[in-house]
Formats: structure tokens, sequence, C-alpha cells
């Protein structure tokens, strides 16, 4: 039987390899998969104890918050804000720049959170998910200005996937690893090293009862998805970004959740969703855009700047992009 690997141990054989590291990384990656814990801990419970449901609030977005959503983003700022090592973080859950505490002003990091991915989905038992983005900071003293780096200045991304098993999957853009938690030693272990999401799939995910929404191109795009001449196609829509992704990633196919003439820029956000999870596929062979560039391109006006996103397979994506420009 092989060794088994913990997230601890990989990330500190990573942070080896750069002798000028001084640890505060690797700080941050362990806090956020230690807030996944306790996330996984409430969220595998729900439904046991008063935690399901929506609280008497909506988010910046207008949309109702759940009780888990709540504590979700409460549980990452704890876990990030008293390292030191954070100068400024952001939440898809709320409007402004969260604030960090004195100490952590001089932190040389930038994290940017979706804490709870798919919530609409808690009461009903779907896989959800929590998305994350670090970045470096930048050298002026607008700590703000760090979150609004274009995706491609990542260092890091991940999510993490509350499902039938809990598991932690980033990328420091060498290569994609996922880490599935043992609850019986309460660890992430290593258990897809180096994941390459295949070429082509077979599994497009996209929500069509928008279908008389779409500009044309997206319509003729999925009307030849449908009756593709070398392969048979299987519609997969969870309508949890994090779960579509993750089957996705790993079996090969498309996920689009573009624009429509009620969603003239898409609904997904780019600094919490679309830049992480575009910065993943990449590292793992795959691509993204928003029908015109490539997501990890576009440099964010806001914090919570919406954008379309089709994301997935080589093949998918480049097929895509010839329907967009064909028929508009």
């Amino acid at each position: 039987m092989s060794e088994a690997v913990s997230l601890s141990r990989f990330i500190l054989q990573q942070q080896r390899k750069y002798p000028e590291a001084a640890g505060d990384f690797t700080l941050i990656l362990e806090q956020i998969a230690f807030a996944a814990k306790i996330i996984s801990r409430e969220v595998n419970k729900a439904g046991l104890v008063n935690i399901l449901g929506s609280v008497e609030s909506k988010n910046v977005h207008g949309e109702t918050q759940q009780k888990l959503d709540v504590y979700s983003n409460e549980q990452m700022v704890k876990a990030l804000d008293p390292t030191g090592k954070v100068c400024a973080m952001a939440s898809e859950e709320i409007e402004e720049m969260l604030p960090v505490s004195d100490k952590s002003l001089e932190g040389k990091y930038a994290v940017v959170f979706d804490p709870l991915d798919g919530s609409s989905n808690i009461d009903v038992n779907v896989s959800i998910g929590t998305i994350f983005g670090i970045y470096k900071r930048l050298d002026d003293n607008d700590c703000e200005k760090s979150l609004l780096q274009a995706g491609q200045s990542l260092v890091c991304a991940g999510y993490v996937i509350y499902g039938s098993s809990t598991m932690f999957v980033y990328t420091t853009g060498q290569g994609v690893n996922g880490f599935t938690l043992d609850p019986s030693i309460g660890e992430f272990l290593l258990s897809h090293p180096d994941i390459k999401i295949p070429e082509y799939g077979k599994i497009y995910s996209i929500n069509e009862s928008n279908y008389f929404r779409w500009p044309k191109g997206i319509q003729e795009y999925v009307n030849f998805i449908k009756q593709h001449p070398d392969r048979q196609y299987t519609l997969r829509w969870i309508g949890s970004l994090v779960a579509d992704f993750h089957r996705n990633l790993l079996k090969g196919g498309v996920f689009l959740y573009p624009e429509d003439s009620k969603n003239k820029n898409g609904k997904l956000r780019l600094v919490y969703e679309a830049n992480p999870m575009a910065f993943i596929v990449e590292n793992a062979g795959g691509m993204a855009t928003d029908g015109r560039q490539r997501i990890l391109d576009i440099k964010p006006e806001s914090l919570h700047q919406r954008v379309p996103l089709i994301i997935g397979s080589k093949y998918e994506v480049e097929k895509y992009l010839e329907f967009r420009e064909k028929y508009g």
C-alpha cells in the first residue's frame, strides 16, 4: 500500500522548492483547509442542527442568504484574519473589501473567496463548495487594488467540494492536485495527483431552459453538441458551479453559463468564481472564455463584476468560440 500524503505535508514539500519562501503562503493555504474542515462538518450535519434555511438578510447581489452562507463566510474570515499574512480579503457575500485586523496590514497576499457556492441547493442535499483565489500584494499601499488583478496574476486557486466525500483541489500554476478528507483522522490526503482534464468529453452542462434567450451562436453550438457526428453527448446540469465543474474536470466536457437577453453580462462573478476556476482548468490542460476573450485576461473593474463563463475541455470550448464567431 502506498504511503498516504497529507495536504500539509504536500504543501511543505512544495515550499522547500523555493528557498526564499517564508512560509506565509503555506500558512494561508493550511488555514483555508482548516476552515473547509469546519464548514464540511456543519454541512454534513445540516438537518440535524438548526443551520438549514435562510436568514433575514440578502447579500450584495440581492440574493437571500442561507444560514450556511453566513456561517461559511465567518469561518473563512476567522481562519485567515489572525494569520497576519493577508493584507486584504473579499467575499462574494460582502459588498466591500473585508477589513483585516491591524497586524495583517503588512500581509503579502490578498485572498478572494466564495464561501459557499451553490447554497441554493443546501436544503436538498446537493453537492456545494467553497472557491478561493490568492494574489500577491501589489507594491502600492492600496490593498483593494490587489483584489482587482487579472486572473493570470493568481498565485493559487482552488475549491473544496462537499459531496459524498469532501475534496480539496488546488493549483499554484504547476499542476492540479486533489485531496480527499479522511474524517477518521481529520486530514486531507492526496487522492487525485496531477489532474488533467480530457481533451474532449461527452458531457455538456448548461441550463437549457434559457435556450430562447440566447444569441444565435449559442443556440447553434448547443444544437451541434446534441447532434455531434462523432460522439453522443449527455446533458448534466446540477446548477452548482463547483459540482458541475468538478465532474467535468475529471471526466471531460464543458460547463456553460453564457449571457442571455435577461443577463447581458452573465451571472457568475469574475473575481470569486470565474477567475479561480479558469486558473485551475488551464493548469489542468483546459480552457475558459467569456465567449470573446480568455477569462484570465480580463481586468476586473469591481469586486462583484459578472461575466459569462464557458469552461472545460479544449475541444468543446474551441468549438464554442467557432460558433460565436460565425453566428454571434
